[in-house]
């Protein structure tokens, strides 16, 4: 007799799913002697190496997670383990691009030749630093000429979150006399949230405006909301979650109609190099910006200062990023996001491609899923929908079994409910289902087919399982 050790937990969907699998199948094995452990018993599972639930060993061979009939037969039969599945995903899948992106061949080597060639300090003044200066600078025109732009409006910041605090802290300092009224909303990222609740720990008075159904503010409701003492409106470009665009140029309208002193911050870094952004008709006062959400390595980010507002320094220390923002710049990461904008930028037709794609793939899941639900959103490139029977995890965990990568959430939320979803009044039954498909401009048709194909297969593993909602089968066409 083989020994067949089976590792589950009692709260796991997931588990419940794979336990009536192998309930049905093990008749076909009289051979296997099946021994269950409870996740949750610590000192019996020590001795694997678990990754997820649900666990099965069998002999030296492994498989996690949630599998169809056929592929758990195939993990008995010897043909079928964790291994096998890791050796064959060599050409994943990747579609959560909301979450970071792929680095594109321009922005390695851009960052490879600064870090090889141009290794100076750009600050220092013999050639060395001379010639390693002449790297940031060119980037920072190729970022001011894609959002049309000063150089000088344009300041290097570690990421997009930095941005967010900066624009935030001390842009509602700028000038004292403005109040301390601020205007955002319930379906912020958490970078601006937090800085949001900072400004209210010292007094500070936040009014957070109620989203529409997809995540968008209108300049109607900003409208009513600004108070004379409004000192700053902060509202994001396009939604992480879910798509949903912002009218920040109307927005900006409304605050000139009312004359109304209150500066305009957008987090565009979902939004910029996806959607059109030119500062000239946006109105905004400040934007943030990411590199890694473009193609451009993780650690590289931007703020747009409108010339002629003086917006104090958030970091202290040396004259960098004159005199703004202090610390030796990160030469290669700012000349990797350069290039990375400069690739969108010469890359025609690739918001109507991700557009076309999105449109794609949400066509075939309505086919396939009549009772799938979903958020219109404008944004080419993020969809957000909501795939009944399966939690969200279990769908993320069986699709990146396959090499195919989308989220539930924001990644900065690391597993916890979303804040954006409950905001704009998503039932729990929405959230507990809700995948985030997200592209870029690398992703192809075959990612969309992967996907669809996967979520086909997930169908025919859905079993009915007492005590549970699964009770349904559904099944999924292309």
């Amino acid at each position: 007799m083989k020994k067949l050790i089976r590792i589950t937990s009692k709260t796991c969907r997931a588990c419940m799913v794979q336990n009536e699998i192998l309930r049905r199948i093990l008749p076909e094995f009289p051979n296997l002697e099946v021994q269950d452990i409870d996740y949750d018993e610590e000192e019996q599972v020590r001795e694997y190496d678990i990754h997820g639930v649900p666990f099965l060993k069998l002999g030296d061979s492994t498989l996690t997670g949630a599998h169809t009939m056929a592929q758990t037969r195939a993990f008995l039969r010897g043909e079928l383990s964790d291994k096998i599945l890791e050796e064959g995903i060599a050409n994943p899948h990747y579609l959560d691009n909301a979450a970071t992106t792929p680095v594109c061949p321009e922005a390695v080597e851009a960052a490879t030749a600064a870090m090889t060639e141009n290794y100076g300090n750009p600050s220092s003044a013999h050639y060395a630093g001379r010639k390693a200066r002449q790297l940031p600078e060119s980037a920072r025109k190729v970022i001011a000429d894609s959002l049309n732009a000063e150089p000088e409006e344009i300041f290097f910041t570690s990421c997009g979150s930095e941005s967010d605090n900066w624009a935030i802290l001390k842009g509602a300092l700028l000038p004292a006399d403005r109040g301390k009224h601020i205007i955002s909303s319930s379906a912020e990222h958490d970078a601006v949230r937090k800085s949001l609740a900072a400004l209210a720990e010292q007094g500070y008075e936040i009014t957070l405006l109620t989203p529409d159904e997809t995540g968008k503010v209108s300049p109607a409701a900003v409208k009513a909301a600004l108070r004379p003492d409004t000192a700053l409106v902060s509202l994001m470009l396009v939604n992480n979650e879910t798509g949903a665009v912002n009218d920040i140029a109307g927005i900006s309208a409304a605050l000139k109609a009312e004359n109304s002193p209150a500066l305009l911050h957008t987090d565009a870094v979902q939004g910029y190099m996806k959607l059109p952004v030119d500062v000239k008709t946006l109105g905004a006062d400040l934007i943030s910006l990411s590199g890694h959400k473009l193609t451009a390595p993780k650690g590289i980010g931007a703020l747009y200062v409108r010339n002629g507002l003086a917006l104090p320094p958030f970091i202290l220390g040396g004259g960098q990023e004159f005199g703004r923002r202090a610390g030796t710049e990160s030469v290669p990461l700012i000349a990797a996001f350069g290039a990375a904008v400069q690739a969108w930028s010469k890359d025609e037709g690739c918001r109507e491609r991700m557009a076309a794609l999105k449109a794609r793939l949400l066509e075939a899941l309505r086919k396939a899923v009549p009772d799938m639900d979903f958020i219109p959103a404008d944004a080419p490139h993020i969809l957000n929908v909501s795939l009944p029977i399966f939690k969200s995890q279990v769908i993320i965990n069986y699709l990146s079994d396959r090499g195919i990568y989308v989220s539930a959430s924001s990644a900065c939320k690391k597993g916890a409910r979303s804040h954006v979803l409950e905001a704009i009044g998503k039932s729990e039954a929405y959230i507990d289902s809700a995948i985030r498909i997200s592209l870029s401009r690398m992703t192809r048709e075959e990612d969309i087919e992967a996907l669809l194909t996967a979520l086909c297969e997930l169908s025919r593993c859905q079993v009915p399982v007492e005590g549970s909602t699964m009770n349904r089968t559904y099944t999924w066409k292309l």
